[in-house]
């Protein structure tokens, strides 16, 4: 063998575990926090429901919107943003391929929603109010903005360990 060619068979390269073993990886720990408390938001959901058909009033709230009627035009508005955002954190926590684009919906959808109350603040009720909310929502929105390629065409990889990298001399 001549000393500039160099046999790759035998030399040893170490590459880095580029792959993932779950798209959930993707996800910082905040979204999964969030994750957490709309599941557990949507899972209460079904009895919020039988109980305002069951004429029991309670306090709603979301992105700026309250009612304490649960059936009214307010409180279904608000009871299928929450559902939509259960769906939402159903779907990415499953993993689904079609999770990250719902995701962008939802924040647009909750942007947009904190947007109209801010401005229904300022015209209807003359006052001034900014939606801290718009602040972990723009950042949602960027965040899913930046994995939606990878989580969209993430290959079901073989499970990688450290130990399979690593190679013995």
């Amino acid at each position: 063998m001549d000393d500039n060619n160099v046999n790759y068979t035998d030399a040893q390269i170490d590459f880095p575990n580029t792959k993932l073993e779950r798209r959930r990886k993707l996800l910082p720990w905040w979204v999964i926090g969030f994750i957490w408390l709309f599941l557990l938001f949507f899972a209460i959901m079904p009895i919020g429901i039988v109980m305002g058909l069951l004429k029991y009033t309670f306090n709603i709230s979301l992105l700026g919107i309250t009612t304490d009627q649960p059936i009214s035009l307010t409180g279904l508005f608000l009871i299928s943003l929450f559902a939509m955002k259960g769906v939402t954190a159903f779907a990415l926590w499953t993993e689904k391929k079609w999770a990250v684009g719902l995701a962008k919906v939802d924040a647009v959808i909750s942007i947009a929603v904190c947007f109209l109350v801010m401005g229904y603040i300022i015209f209807a009720q003359h006052g001034f109010s900014i939606r801290l909310e718009l602040i972990v929502l723009f950042f949602y929105y960027y965040k899913m903005n930046q994995i939606q390629y990878d989580w969209e065409n993430f290959e079901s990889p073989e499970l990688i360990s450290d130990e399979a990298n690593e190679t013995t001399v």
